[in-house]
């Protein structure tokens, strides 16, 4: 589904040909394709002025959808967030956040507790300024809490107004049917969407979670579709990382190190080259490409320069020929991840 018309609440009405709107899901909730995403960047990577300078960015290439968790930043990402989006009319947009990472010290301070959920639900809230967000997301699965317990919380939120839809992040593929079969036996709203990583490098909820689902209206919200920047072709075998990437970040160097290795490095530069010769970036086409799946409702993007959201949207203009696909597929095939056994990306991951 493609809109051409975009409200800029703080400008007026603006036609743009530019983002494309998709169905979470099988729920009515329309996002944008590319989300805007701040975990790492807002209130760690980047300063204030700069987080404020790509959200405003964001919204004027059409980006309507906004994800953030509790755990971010220690909260200050959900902080910056709110305060980069203060005066943009609320109904324009679509806010996501998590909860179940620590948030304090205390034995409660962690989960997907009834007491945990509801104190981190209204923190959220008054951290980004809002009275309700669009979606709440269990950012892992706690295996130490009933999961009825879980989702009667959750389900509580929406019947008060301060969450509209649900869904889980990294979640397998079993976790998310025992969801929906305690939802439907207890009359709870059901998930509408999983937020799983997802790339060219990494594509293990093909097997399991994509096919439950398809045939259970749940949609993908994928996290790292770039892989931590690497599909950008930035970074080169034998060589530093570039000054000023994740790779050199405090906050970043940690998710983005296993990957920073000559087996995966040596065919992206490949893949890079070929998706030059198409006449697209890399980041474009590694983004059309995970666009391309119908199960994916939007792919999350983040930026320490407004340039970058401005290359990323390119992606919505990329038609991938089967015969750029096939080329693509046997030259990144021997480093890509597609074992269900690592459907959960390691821990501290978005």
């Amino acid at each position: 589904m493609r809109f051409c018309t975009f409200l800029r609440p703080w400008r007026g009405d603006v036609t743009l040909d530019v983002m494309e709107y998709r169905h979470l899901g099988r729920s009515g909730l329309v996002i944008s394709a590319l989300a805007y995403g701040n975990w790492i960047t807002h209130g760690g990577q980047v300063e204030e002025d700069t987080a404020v300078s790509c959200v405003r960015t964001a919204l004027d290439l059409g980006f309507t959808t906004f994800d953030t968790a509790d755990v971010y930043s220690n909260g200050r990402a959900e902080e910056v967030l709110g305060r980069a989006l203060k005066g943009v009319r609320r109904e324009s947009l679509e806010i996501f956040t998590k909860v179940y990472w620590p948030t304090g010290s205390g034995p409660n301070d962690r989960g997907l507790s009834r007491k945990h959920i509801m104190e981190s639900l209204h923190a959220s809230l008054r951290r980004l300024q809002t009275d309700y967000v669009d979606l709440y997301q269990a950012h892992r699965y706690d295996v130490e809490t009933p999961l009825e317990e879980t989702l009667r919380a959750f389900d509580d939120l929406v019947r008060q107004g301060k969450v509209h839809y649900v869904g889980v992040s990294e979640w397998t593929a079993e976790q998310i049917e025992s969801a929906l079969q305690i939802a439907d036996d207890m009359g709870f709203d059901r998930l509408v969407s999983n937020q799983p990583e997802y790339s060219l490098l990494w594509r293990v909820i093909e097997a399991e979670v994509v096919p439950l689902c398809e045939r259970e209206g749940i949609g993908q919200i994928v996290w790292s579709p770039l892989a931590q920047g690497v599909l950008t072709g930035k970074y080169r075998p034998g060589e530093p990382p570039p000054a000023g990437s994740r790779a050199t970040s405090a906050n970043g160097s940690g998710f983005i190190s296993d990957l920073l290795t000559d087996e995966v490095l040596e065919p992206v530069q490949e893949f890079a080259a070929l998706a030059r010769s198409a006449g697209h970036s890399p980041a474009a086409v590694a983004l059309a490409w995970v666009l391309t799946n119908p199960n994916v409702s939007a792919a999350i993007v983040g930026a320490t320069r407004p340039e970058q959201l401005q290359e990323n949207v390119k992606a919505l203009d990329v038609e991938l020929e089967p015969e750029l696909l096939l080329a693509i597929e046997e030259m990144l095939n021997p480093v890509v991840k597609r074992d269900p056994a690592l459907t959960q990306s390691p821990p501290g991951r978005p």
